[in-house]
């Protein structure tokens, strides 16, 4: 072989290897990022983190659920009990008030509940009252009742009261009432719908569930990667592939963020492969408490990601959100608690996550 030929072959031998060489370490550079094995994943599901539907658009009523934007910084590591106690409450539900003439049991009360605890789409319920205590509570097997109130929520994210569900709620007291052998009275049925609608028109107005969506600059995220960076930020498994949650400080409460992604790339027979280029750090404002600090640690959360995740935050149409909008949206929520205590519905009360539910 000629000397001209053996330059040209080594020529070609070479340029086979660099674009070998190239060619893997595009595939390298583009391939999703991976969890540092070094690091422990959290990878079990807790039992007290409850997960809302998080949404973003006021105006909607919650007839949808569409996401808005978010970040976080402190975790809780005490976590109490929730109030067990009554839930009615004047202020959200239709209530009609029960008498009996002889106590009744707790065991004889609720073997007389209806079957199902809803009245179309809205929560039913009946309470006891213990005369010993003087207090209303949820009905308990041992106990003996003195009188009994049942309630019809006036309002969730599906919409207000009608006359066909206040006429449902009607049967199931009357059934309730002639089962434990009281007398029932029971509210104006055009009151309490008035009522409701006008509840229904406040709770569109001052609705909301926020939204930020992290987008990978360059490489894309593998679902390890993305737990692995959230773990450090207290964030833990939720109850479905794709989706963390932040806990509350109180066992049961709803959780403060939630971070959600592809479903299909969390069930994926090699996680690992899956690309993914884009998350959500959601926040149902109307089911936390504004003490918890949501939006602070909402904002946080989102931007120490995007930073160590070599990502972007942005809103849901892609734009890239900045320090001033960040502030506004700040501004604007602060104005919203406002709103919601000065009508007794406090972000994060019992009253406000069933409203807004």
């Amino acid at each position: 072989m000629s000397t001209l030929q053996l330059s040209l072959a080594a020529i070609g031998a070479l340029t086979v290897g660099a674009v070998v060489v190239y060619n893997a370490w595009t595939s390298r550079k583009h391939a999703p990022r991976q969890a540092d094995p070094r690091r422990e994943i959290l990878r079990e599901p807790v039992s007290h983190a409850i997960e809302p539907v998080l949404d973003i658009d006021p105006a909607a009523n919650g007839q949808t659920d569409q996401p808005q934007e978010p970040v976080l910084r402190d975790t809780f590591t005490h976590l109490s009990q929730p109030d067990r106690k009554a839930q009615l409450d004047a202020l959200i539900d239709a209530l009609a008030a029960i008498e009996v003439d002889l106590p009744v049991s707790g065991d004889a009360a609720l073997a007389a509940l209806p079957s199902t605890r809803r009245v179309g789409t809205k929560l039913f319920s009946v309470e006891g009252f213990v005369q010993d205590t003087g207090q209303w509570e949820v009905l308990t097997p041992g106990r003996r009742y003195s009188a009994f109130q049942a309630g019809v929520q006036l309002v969730n994210r599906v919409g207000a009261l009608n006359n066909i569900e206040f006429s449902e709620f009607v049967v199931k007291t009357q059934a309730f009432a002639d089962a434990v052998g009281g007398s029932v009275n029971f509210s104006d049925m055009i009151e309490e719908v008035t009522r409701a609608r006008e509840l229904d028109q406040f709770a569109s107005v001052h609705d909301a569930q926020l939204s930020f969506t992290l987008c990978a600059r360059f490489a894309a995220w593998s679902p390890g990667y993305i737990h692995q960076h959230a773990a450090q930020l207290g964030f833990v498994p939720g109850s479905i592939p794709g989706r963390m949650v932040l806990p509350a400080a109180v066992q049961g409460l709803p959780p403060v963020l939630s971070l959600s992604f592809d479903t299909h790339a969390a069930m994926a027979e090699d996680p690992n492969q899956s690309a993914i280029r884009s998350f959500a750090l959601s926040l149902d404002v109307p089911q936390t408490s504004r003490e918890e600090q949501p939006y602070a640690r909402l904002r946080d959360a989102a931007l120490t990601l995007s930073a160590q995740m070599d990502g972007v935050v942005t809103d849901g149409a892609g734009q890239v959100l900045s320090e001033a909008t960040l502030d506004q949206i700040g501004a604007d929520l602060q104005q919203l608690y406002d709103a919601l205590d000065a009508r007794e519905l406090s972000a994060g009360s019992s009253q406000a996550r069933r409203l807004f539910s």
